[in-house]
């Protein structure tokens, strides 16, 4: 699957699997792409995800990213316990946000939506023109 760029291949993959669902009946309005972090996936596959994710939210469906407390998180900060991920899982969901993921799952709500907020706040001052994925948060 990964002879091609990564994300060309996850994009054709959930495609397919869209494809498939509509074929037996499944309304486009139902459809939330989840990209799977963490799921057969190396932490360069993670990152290269995170990365491009705004190539899966180009496909036109709501993306779903659950990247909190991942071990990938783990990898790159050197903290073993899932509960001591929490400045990483806030800052993965940040990103994943501001490339347009329409929903995040996270263990850490109020800290999420504390640094959302906040991210929020900043994409509503940027100058016309120049505001980018971010704008829906």
């Amino acid at each position: 699957m990964f002879g091609i760029p990564f994300i060309h291949a996850i994009q054709q993959f959930l495609l397919h699997r869209i494809e498939v669902a509509q074929s037996v009946g499944l309304s486009p309005n139902y459809v939330v792409i989840d990209p799977g972090f963490g799921f057969g996936k190396t932490l360069d596959h993670n990152l290269a995800l995170l990365a491009e994710l705004d190539g899966l939210v180009a496909l036109g469906y709501p993306v779903l990213v659950g990247i909190s407390r991942k071990s990938m998180l783990g990898a790159l900060t050197g903290r073993k316990e899932p509960k001591e991920r929490v400045s990483a899982s806030v800052a993965a969901s940040l990103l994943a946000a501001k490339a347009g993921a329409a929903i995040v799952r996270v263990h850490d709500v109020a800290e999420t939506c504390d640094a959302l907020k906040v991210l929020a706040a900043v994409e509503a001052h940027r100058v016309d023109g120049l505001k980018d994925k971010g704008d829906h948060v």
